[in-house]
């Protein structure tokens, strides 16, 4: 399984994260940033395929995909 991480400290809340995520894992939370946004959440981790869009999509940098290295290579084909 793949982890999600988000720093809150520079999202600014733009969900461009959510729009681009092809199996919808992540949504808005009702957490506020200390800047006053509302942050997104990892809603549905076990959905995640590892595709990286959510990460190469945030203009902030504020998200990271880790991958499980307990996988195999051939489970990502």
């Amino acid at each position: 399984m793949n982890r999600i991480e988000i720093d809150n400290d520079f999202c600014k809340g733009c969900h461009l994260c959510i729009a681009v995520c092809p199996q919808e894992v992540l949504e808005i939370s009702k957490v506020r940033s200390g800047k006053g946004y509302l942050v997104p959440r990892v809603a549905r981790v076990d959905d995640c395929t590892g595709c990286l869009q959510c990460e190469m999509t945030c203009p902030d940098l504020s998200i990271t995909v880790i991958h499980d290295k307990g996988k195999k290579e051939a489970d990502h084909a």
